[in-house]
């Protein structure tokens, strides 16, 4: 059976010679992705999803020589080509988000949450090194990692945003960021590529932030009561009117 991961992850190159090629390196490679995508943390948890799910994999990959030692699973990914399978995997996760190009079958529009973490225990002092951080993309509806970018620190995401916006497909959804991302080339990229936000919004943006509040300056808004009439007759209720966000300027959305 061939499936979107023999399409997209075939273009690997085998870094392995001679005779040091027990298991088809595709075999490898697809097993792996699935057993993270099913939560497996390390080479030996690998492993284990590859044994406990054997009769499943055999639908998908012939096996001829049973399922990859975990020393197997991690000489492998160390041996390939990184630049080359980030494009492969980003490439089938785009495949993947092609649902967001309609809306679903309920005609909920899909959500894309964009938020930067640092990776738990990624920092070694003994060696220098600071937390991965990483800035990544989350399919709402598909449940998934659409994307991801590397940054230095949590300073730098607003630079990586747009990078990142540039490899998925957002026709049709709406991008969730915090405040971070409150800026206005983010917001027109997102724009640009046919998609709707929600921005955070906090007082280091001065001018907008008090252009907003004073636009939901709920404290003004007209309450009274309404008849309507029910099965039972007339009865009062409640309600308020809203003022319409109108007059806020765009130029002040967000720094240069």
């Amino acid at each position: 059976m061939t499936t979107s991961l023999h399409d997209h992850f075939r273009w690997i190159p085998d870094p392995r010679t001679g005779n040091n090629k027990k298991h088809n390196l595709l075999e490898v490679i697809i097993l792996s992705v699935l057993a993270v995508v099913c939560g497996a943390e390390s080479w030996y948890e690998m492993e284990e999803f590859g044994k406990e799910k054997e009769d499943f994999l055999k639908q998908l990959l012939p096996l001829e020589n049973g399922i990859p030692s975990h020393d197997t699973i991690n000489r492998v990914f160390m041996m390939i080509d990184a630049d080359v399978f980030e494009r492969c995997f980003r490439a089938w996760t785009a495949e993947l988000g092609q649902s967001l190009q309609t809306t679903g079958t309920s005609g909920e529009r899909e959500l894309i949450a964009i938020d930067g973490k640092s990776v738990c225990n990624s920092a070694c002092k003994h060696q220098g090194l600071g937390a991965l951080h990483l800035v990544s993309a989350w399919s709402g509806r598909n449940q998934l990692v659409l994307g991801q970018q590397k940054v230095a620190d949590k300073s730098n995401e607003i630079s990586a945003i747009p990078a990142l916006l540039s490899l998925l497909n957002i026709k049709g959804a709406v991008v969730s960021i915090d405040a971070m991302g409150t800026q206005k080339a983010i917001a027109e990229k997102i724009i640009e590529s046919q998609g709707d936000y929600i921005l955070a919004l906090k007082q280091n943006h001065e001018t907008f932030y008090d252009q907003v509040t004073n636009q939901f300056n709920f404290r003004k808004t007209v309450t009274a009561s309404i008849w309507i009439k029910g099965t039972g007759g007339l009865r009062s209720e409640p309600a308020r009117s809203y003022m319409n966000l109108t007059g806020l300027t765009k130029r002040k959305i967000g720094k240069e």
